[in-house]
Protein backbone atom coordinates (compact mmCIF):
# COMPACT_ATOMS: atom_id res chain seq x y z
CA UNK A 1 0.00 0.00 0.00
CA UNK A 2 1.63 3.63 -1.03
CA UNK A 3 2.60 5.69 2.15
CA UNK A 4 2.10 9.23 1.13
CA UNK A 5 4.64 12.16 1.73
CA UNK A 6 4.58 14.85 3.91
CA UNK A 7 7.82 17.37 2.86
CA UNK A 8 9.22 20.02 4.87
CA UNK A 9 10.47 23.45 4.27
CA UNK A 10 13.65 24.33 4.29
CA UNK A 11 15.85 24.07 7.57
CA UNK A 12 13.25 22.15 9.20
CA UNK A 13 14.67 19.28 9.46
CA UNK A 14 17.47 19.30 12.43
CA UNK A 15 15.43 19.15 15.12
CA UNK A 16 14.38 15.74 13.43
CA UNK A 17 17.72 14.50 12.34
CA UNK A 18 18.70 14.79 16.02
CA UNK A 19 16.04 12.89 17.62
CA UNK A 20 13.11 14.89 18.36
CA UNK A 21 9.69 13.36 16.91
CA UNK A 22 7.48 16.63 16.80
CA UNK A 23 6.30 18.16 13.58
CA UNK A 24 4.71 21.63 13.85
CA UNK A 25 2.15 22.73 10.93
CA UNK A 26 4.60 25.86 10.23
CA UNK A 27 7.32 23.45 9.51
CA UNK A 28 5.54 21.73 6.83
CA UNK A 29 6.04 22.52 2.82
CA UNK A 30 2.25 22.88 2.27
CA UNK A 31 2.53 23.88 -1.12
CA UNK A 32 3.91 20.38 -2.07
CA UNK A 33 2.21 18.43 0.47
CA UNK A 34 -1.14 20.50 1.33
CA UNK A 35 -2.21 19.46 5.34
CA UNK A 36 -5.83 19.75 4.23
CA UNK A 37 -4.94 16.66 1.58
CA UNK A 38 -4.35 14.57 4.41
CA UNK A 39 -6.86 12.46 6.90
CA UNK A 40 -6.21 12.80 10.58
CA UNK A 41 -3.94 10.15 11.46
CA UNK A 42 -3.31 9.30 8.37
CA UNK A 43 0.29 6.90 7.40
CA UNK A 44 2.92 9.48 6.22
CA UNK A 45 6.57 8.79 4.86
CA UNK A 46 8.41 12.55 6.54
CA UNK A 47 10.53 13.74 3.79
CA UNK A 48 13.31 17.23 4.27
CA UNK A 49 12.98 19.93 1.64
CA UNK A 50 16.60 18.92 0.09
CA UNK A 51 14.13 15.09 -0.79
CA UNK A 52 16.08 13.32 2.33
CA UNK A 53 14.10 10.47 3.95
CA UNK A 54 13.64 10.45 7.65
CA UNK A 55 10.98 8.28 8.62
CA UNK A 56 7.51 6.86 8.84
CA UNK A 57 5.27 8.95 11.14
CA UNK A 58 1.27 9.97 11.18
CA UNK A 59 -0.52 13.08 10.35
CA UNK A 60 -2.98 15.28 11.75
CA UNK A 61 -4.07 18.50 9.83
CA UNK A 62 -5.88 19.76 12.82
CA UNK A 63 -3.57 19.63 15.37
CA UNK A 64 -0.55 22.37 15.96
CA UNK A 65 1.97 18.90 16.79
CA UNK A 66 0.98 17.92 12.98
CA UNK A 67 2.76 14.94 12.82
CA UNK A 68 5.05 12.44 14.65
CA UNK A 69 7.84 10.51 13.61
CA UNK A 70 7.90 7.38 14.44
CA UNK A 71 10.04 4.87 12.79
CA UNK A 72 13.11 5.97 11.26
CA UNK A 73 13.70 2.55 9.64
CA UNK A 74 12.59 1.86 6.04
CA UNK A 75 12.01 -1.37 7.10
CA UNK A 76 9.79 -1.11 9.58
CA UNK A 77 6.41 1.39 8.48
CA UNK A 78 3.53 1.78 10.92
CA UNK A 79 2.26 -1.67 11.49
CA UNK A 80 0.64 -4.41 13.50
CA UNK A 81 4.74 -5.76 14.10
CA UNK A 82 5.89 -2.35 14.77
CA UNK A 83 3.60 -2.15 18.14
CA UNK A 84 4.38 -5.26 19.31
CA UNK A 85 8.31 -4.43 18.71
CA UNK A 86 8.12 -1.50 20.31
CA UNK A 87 5.90 -3.26 23.55
CA UNK A 88 8.40 -5.54 23.69
CA UNK A 89 11.18 -3.65 24.58
CA UNK A 90 9.12 -1.34 26.60
CA UNK A 91 8.02 -4.49 28.69
CA UNK A 92 11.38 -5.32 28.83
CA UNK A 93 12.99 -2.33 30.65
CA UNK A 94 9.94 -2.54 32.99
CA UNK A 95 10.68 -6.11 34.30
CA UNK A 96 14.40 -5.46 34.51
CA UNK A 97 13.79 -2.56 37.14
CA UNK A 98 10.35 -3.88 38.70
CA UNK A 99 9.67 -6.91 41.08
CA UNK A 100 6.11 -6.90 40.43
CA UNK A 101 3.96 -5.66 37.09
CA UNK A 102 3.03 -2.17 38.82
CA UNK A 103 4.51 0.31 36.44
CA UNK A 104 4.33 2.65 33.87
CA UNK A 105 4.90 0.04 30.96
CA UNK A 106 4.53 2.56 27.86
CA UNK A 107 5.58 6.19 28.24
CA UNK A 108 4.63 7.87 24.61
CA UNK A 109 7.70 9.25 23.04
CA UNK A 110 10.21 8.11 25.38
CA UNK A 111 8.82 4.51 24.02
CA UNK A 112 8.73 5.18 20.34
CA UNK A 113 5.27 5.77 20.61
CA UNK A 114 4.02 9.11 20.99
CA UNK A 115 0.47 9.44 21.77
CA UNK A 116 0.49 6.07 23.77
CA UNK A 117 0.18 5.56 27.46
CA UNK A 118 -0.19 2.52 29.64
CA UNK A 119 0.20 1.84 32.85
CA UNK A 120 -0.10 -1.62 34.37
CA UNK A 121 -1.50 -2.61 37.36
CA UNK A 122 -0.93 -6.40 37.54
CA UNK A 123 -2.97 -7.96 34.97
CA UNK A 124 -5.18 -4.79 33.79
CA UNK A 125 -3.79 -2.06 31.88
CA UNK A 126 -5.13 1.47 31.83
CA UNK A 127 -4.58 2.90 28.48
CA UNK A 128 -4.59 6.43 27.11
CA UNK A 129 -4.68 7.16 23.36
CA UNK A 130 -3.65 10.86 22.97
CA UNK A 131 -3.23 11.66 19.19
CA UNK A 132 -5.60 10.36 16.28
CA UNK A 133 -2.67 8.64 14.29
CA UNK A 134 -2.51 5.88 17.44
CA UNK A 135 -6.49 6.08 17.25
CA UNK A 136 -6.63 5.19 13.96
CA UNK A 137 -4.24 2.05 14.95
CA UNK A 138 -6.26 1.33 18.20
CA UNK A 139 -7.38 -1.86 16.84
CA UNK A 140 -3.85 -3.18 16.17
CA UNK A 141 -2.33 -1.63 19.19
CA UNK A 142 -4.73 -3.47 21.47
CA UNK A 143 -4.10 -6.70 19.77
CA UNK A 144 -0.09 -5.98 20.12
CA UNK A 145 -0.82 -5.56 23.98
CA UNK A 146 -2.52 -8.45 24.50
CA UNK A 147 -0.31 -10.47 22.58
CA UNK A 148 3.19 -9.26 24.38
CA UNK A 149 1.52 -8.53 27.78
CA UNK A 150 -1.30 -11.24 27.90
CA UNK A 151 -3.60 -8.60 30.46
CA UNK A 152 -6.79 -10.44 31.39
CA UNK A 153 -8.35 -6.69 31.86
CA UNK A 154 -7.68 -3.34 29.16
CA UNK A 155 -9.81 -0.37 30.35
CA UNK A 156 -9.33 2.61 27.81
CA UNK A 157 -9.16 5.92 29.72
CA UNK A 158 -9.38 8.22 27.14
CA UNK A 159 -10.56 10.69 28.96
CA UNK A 160 -7.81 13.31 29.09
CA UNK A 161 -8.03 16.67 27.72
CA UNK A 162 -5.15 16.29 25.04
CA UNK A 163 -7.61 14.16 22.96
CA UNK A 164 -9.77 17.38 22.45
CA UNK A 165 -6.80 18.31 21.21
CA UNK A 166 -6.33 16.61 18.44
CA UNK A 167 -10.33 16.02 17.64
CA UNK A 168 -11.04 13.19 19.49
CA UNK A 169 -14.15 11.96 21.43
CA UNK A 170 -13.50 11.64 24.97
CA UNK A 171 -14.46 8.73 27.06
CA UNK A 172 -13.87 5.71 29.51
CA UNK A 173 -14.74 2.14 28.42
CA UNK A 174 -13.76 -1.63 28.78
CA UNK A 175 -12.42 -3.38 25.87
CA UNK A 176 -11.19 -6.25 27.19
CA UNK A 177 -12.70 -8.64 30.64
CA UNK A 178 -14.66 -6.74 33.83
CA UNK A 179 -12.67 -4.04 34.99
CA UNK A 180 -12.51 -4.47 39.00
CA UNK A 181 -14.24 -0.54 40.62
CA UNK A 182 -10.61 -0.56 43.03
CA UNK A 183 -7.87 -2.94 43.14
CA UNK A 184 -4.77 -3.09 45.25
CA UNK A 185 -1.00 -2.21 45.09
CA UNK A 186 1.72 -2.43 47.35
CA UNK A 187 4.15 0.85 47.32
CA UNK A 188 7.04 0.61 49.48
CA UNK A 189 5.51 -1.81 51.85
CA UNK A 190 1.77 0.74 52.18
CA UNK A 191 -1.19 -0.81 50.51
CA UNK A 192 -3.33 0.97 48.36
CA UNK A 193 -6.37 0.38 46.62
CA UNK A 194 -6.91 2.71 43.71
CA UNK A 195 -9.84 2.73 40.84
CA UNK A 196 -8.49 2.54 37.33
CA UNK A 197 -12.02 3.45 36.00
CA UNK A 198 -12.27 6.62 37.97
CA UNK A 199 -9.52 7.95 39.35
CA UNK A 200 -7.67 10.89 38.42
CA UNK A 201 -5.29 10.06 35.25
CA UNK A 202 -5.26 6.40 35.26
CA UNK A 203 -5.43 6.04 38.92
CA UNK A 204 -2.36 6.24 40.18
CA UNK A 205 1.33 8.17 40.06
CA UNK A 206 3.93 6.11 39.57
CA UNK A 207 6.05 9.03 38.78
CA UNK A 208 6.60 9.76 41.72
CA UNK A 209 7.25 6.24 43.18
CA UNK A 210 11.23 6.89 43.21
CA UNK A 211 10.77 10.30 45.08
CA UNK A 212 8.40 8.63 47.65
CA UNK A 213 10.76 5.94 48.13
CA UNK A 214 13.37 7.93 49.56
CA UNK A 215 11.83 10.02 52.17
CA UNK A 216 13.15 7.64 54.88
CA UNK A 217 16.55 8.57 54.71
CA UNK A 218 15.86 12.42 56.13
CA UNK A 219 14.25 10.37 59.31
CA UNK A 220 10.89 10.36 61.00
CA UNK A 221 8.44 13.51 61.16
CA UNK A 222 6.34 13.77 63.63
CA UNK A 223 3.51 15.93 62.34
CA UNK A 224 3.20 15.62 58.67
CA UNK A 225 1.36 17.96 55.79
CA UNK A 226 0.41 16.23 52.59
CA UNK A 227 -1.23 19.22 50.10
CA UNK A 228 -2.91 17.84 46.93
CA UNK A 229 -2.58 14.41 48.34
CA UNK A 230 -5.03 12.57 46.00
CA UNK A 231 -5.67 9.13 47.73
CA UNK A 232 -2.73 9.67 50.31
CA UNK A 233 0.28 8.34 48.84
CA UNK A 234 3.01 10.36 50.49
CA UNK A 235 0.70 10.75 53.73
CA UNK A 236 -0.29 7.32 54.29
CA UNK A 237 3.52 6.24 54.04
CA UNK A 238 4.62 8.85 55.83
CA UNK A 239 2.04 7.61 58.84
CA UNK A 240 3.39 3.94 57.98
CA UNK A 241 7.03 5.07 58.73
CA UNK A 242 5.70 6.41 62.22
CA UNK A 243 4.19 10.06 62.08
CA UNK A 244 2.18 10.66 64.77
CA UNK A 245 -0.09 13.30 62.68
CA UNK A 246 -0.49 13.25 59.32
CA UNK A 247 -2.90 15.76 57.54
CA UNK A 248 -4.40 15.20 54.01
CA UNK A 249 -5.73 17.89 51.69
CA UNK A 250 -7.54 17.52 48.57
CA UNK A 251 -10.03 19.34 46.41
CA UNK A 252 -11.54 16.05 45.81
CA UNK A 253 -14.03 14.01 48.45
CA UNK A 254 -13.71 10.81 46.71
CA UNK A 255 -10.14 11.11 46.98
CA UNK A 256 -10.23 12.28 50.66
CA UNK A 257 -12.78 8.99 51.25
CA UNK A 258 -9.90 6.85 49.25
CA UNK A 259 -7.42 8.25 51.90
CA UNK A 260 -9.37 7.22 54.93
CA UNK A 261 -9.70 3.58 53.35
CA UNK A 262 -6.48 3.20 52.28
CA UNK A 263 -5.32 4.76 55.94
CA UNK A 264 -7.46 2.08 57.72
CA UNK A 265 -5.66 -0.83 55.32
CA UNK A 266 -2.72 0.21 56.93
CA UNK A 267 -3.36 0.30 60.56
CA UNK A 268 -2.65 4.10 60.23
CA UNK A 269 -6.73 5.66 60.50
CA UNK A 270 -6.30 7.44 64.36
CA UNK A 271 -2.65 9.22 63.05
CA UNK A 272 -4.55 10.00 59.75
CA UNK A 273 -6.87 13.99 58.85
CA UNK A 274 -8.06 15.51 56.12
CA UNK A 275 -9.13 18.89 55.41
CA UNK A 276 -11.48 19.05 51.73
CA UNK A 277 -10.92 22.34 50.32
CA UNK A 278 -8.59 24.20 47.63
CA UNK A 279 -4.93 23.77 49.00
CA UNK A 280 -4.34 27.96 49.04
CA UNK A 281 -7.50 28.60 51.01
CA UNK A 282 -6.63 25.29 53.44
CA UNK A 283 -2.53 26.48 53.85
CA UNK A 284 -3.99 29.61 54.80
CA UNK A 285 -6.21 28.31 57.18
CA UNK A 286 -3.68 26.48 59.23
CA UNK A 287 -1.46 29.42 59.14
CA UNK A 288 -3.95 31.79 60.64
CA UNK A 289 -4.72 28.77 63.33
CA UNK A 290 -1.00 28.52 63.96
CA UNK A 291 -0.65 24.85 62.57
CA UNK A 292 3.07 23.90 62.33
CA UNK A 293 4.56 20.62 60.77
CA UNK A 294 7.67 18.89 60.47
CA UNK A 295 7.16 17.93 56.85
CA UNK A 296 5.18 19.61 53.99
CA UNK A 297 4.54 17.90 50.78
CA UNK A 298 3.30 19.51 47.99
CA UNK A 299 2.36 17.71 44.71
CA UNK A 300 0.22 20.02 42.49
CA UNK A 301 -1.29 19.40 39.41
CA UNK A 302 0.67 21.16 36.61
CA UNK A 303 -0.13 24.75 36.93
CA UNK A 304 1.61 25.61 33.61
CA UNK A 305 -0.14 23.61 30.77
CA UNK A 306 0.83 25.90 27.99
CA UNK A 307 3.72 28.47 27.59
CA UNK A 308 1.26 31.11 27.59
CA UNK A 309 0.62 30.13 31.29
CA UNK A 310 3.62 31.00 32.41
CA UNK A 311 3.68 33.82 34.53
CA UNK A 312 0.71 32.84 35.72
CA UNK A 313 1.86 29.41 36.59
CA UNK A 314 4.65 30.61 38.31
CA UNK A 315 3.25 32.82 40.34
CA UNK A 316 0.93 30.32 41.69
CA UNK A 317 4.15 28.10 42.55
CA UNK A 318 5.69 30.66 44.41
CA UNK A 319 2.47 31.43 46.78
CA UNK A 320 1.89 27.50 47.28
CA UNK A 321 5.76 27.60 48.50
CA UNK A 322 5.50 30.53 50.64
CA UNK A 323 2.18 29.27 52.03
CA UNK A 324 3.77 25.70 52.86
CA UNK A 325 6.52 27.71 54.30
CA UNK A 326 4.45 29.58 56.58
CA UNK A 327 3.49 26.15 58.11
CA UNK A 328 6.75 24.69 58.15
CA UNK A 329 8.66 24.10 61.55
CA UNK A 330 12.38 25.93 61.36
CA UNK A 331 14.54 22.80 60.33
CA UNK A 332 11.71 20.94 58.57
CA UNK A 333 10.98 19.93 54.94
CA UNK A 334 9.62 20.77 52.54
CA UNK A 335 8.96 18.17 49.72
CA UNK A 336 7.75 20.07 46.56
CA UNK A 337 7.18 18.94 43.05
CA UNK A 338 6.50 20.70 39.86
CA UNK A 339 4.88 17.93 36.51
CA UNK A 340 5.00 21.44 34.84
CA UNK A 341 7.48 20.76 31.69
CA UNK A 342 7.45 24.62 30.78
CA UNK A 343 8.19 25.00 34.81
CA UNK A 344 12.32 24.01 34.12
CA UNK A 345 14.07 22.69 37.11
CA UNK A 346 16.19 25.73 37.71
CA UNK A 347 13.45 28.04 37.59
CA UNK A 348 11.21 25.78 40.31
CA UNK A 349 14.23 26.01 42.47
CA UNK A 350 14.23 29.89 41.84
CA UNK A 351 10.86 30.39 42.31
CA UNK A 352 11.30 28.21 45.53
CA UNK A 353 14.01 30.43 46.74
CA UNK A 354 12.12 33.58 46.04
CA UNK A 355 9.28 31.89 48.12
CA UNK A 356 11.60 31.11 50.97
CA UNK A 357 13.07 35.07 50.52
CA UNK A 358 9.26 36.12 51.30
CA UNK A 359 8.91 33.86 54.32
CA UNK A 360 12.16 35.40 55.68
CA UNK A 361 13.52 31.55 55.70
CA UNK A 362 16.80 29.76 54.72
CA UNK A 363 16.67 27.02 52.60
CA UNK A 364 19.22 23.85 52.21
CA UNK A 365 18.77 21.44 49.18
CA UNK A 366 18.96 18.43 50.31
CA UNK A 367 18.19 16.35 47.13
CA UNK A 368 16.86 16.63 43.45
CA UNK A 369 14.44 13.98 42.20
CA UNK A 370 12.73 13.15 38.74
CA UNK A 371 9.97 10.78 37.25
CA UNK A 372 11.04 7.24 37.50
CA UNK A 373 12.39 4.94 35.27
CA UNK A 374 9.52 3.89 34.05
CA UNK A 375 8.80 7.13 32.71
CA UNK A 376 12.58 7.47 30.56
CA UNK A 377 13.82 10.87 29.71
CA UNK A 378 14.48 11.01 25.78
CA UNK A 379 17.87 13.09 25.74
CA UNK A 380 16.61 14.31 22.07
CA UNK A 381 12.85 14.95 23.57
CA UNK A 382 12.93 17.63 26.33
CA UNK A 383 9.49 17.50 26.66
CA UNK A 384 9.47 14.09 28.01
CA UNK A 385 11.47 15.28 31.27
CA UNK A 386 8.50 17.22 33.00
CA UNK A 387 8.72 16.06 36.70
CA UNK A 388 10.94 17.98 39.21
CA UNK A 389 10.49 17.43 42.94
CA UNK A 390 13.17 19.30 45.52
CA UNK A 391 13.55 18.18 49.29
CA UNK A 392 14.33 21.21 51.09
CA UNK A 393 14.99 21.89 54.66
CA UNK A 394 14.15 25.61 56.01
CA UNK A 395 15.52 26.91 58.69
CA UNK A 396 14.43 29.92 60.53
CA UNK A 397 13.95 33.58 59.72
CA UNK A 398 16.72 35.05 58.33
Amino acid sequence: MHTPELRLNKDQERRLVAGHCWIYSNEVDTVATPLKAFEAGQAVEVIGHSGRWLGYGYVNPHSLICARLVSRDRAHPLSPSLWVRRIRIALALRERLYPAPFYRLVFGESDGLPGLVVDRYGDLLAVQITTAGMERARGDILAALEQVVRPKVIVLRNDTGARELEGLATGVETVLGEAPEALELTEHGARFRVSPLTGQKTGWFYDQAENRARLPRFGGARRVLDVCSYIGAWGVQAAVRGAERVVCVDSSEAALERVAENAEANGVFARMGALHGDAFDALRQMRDEGERFDLVILDPPAFIKRRKDEKEGTQAYARLNRLGLDVLEPGGLLVTSSCSFHMGRDSFLRTIQGSAQRARRTLQLLEVGQQGPDHPVSPAIPETAYLKTFTVRALGEL
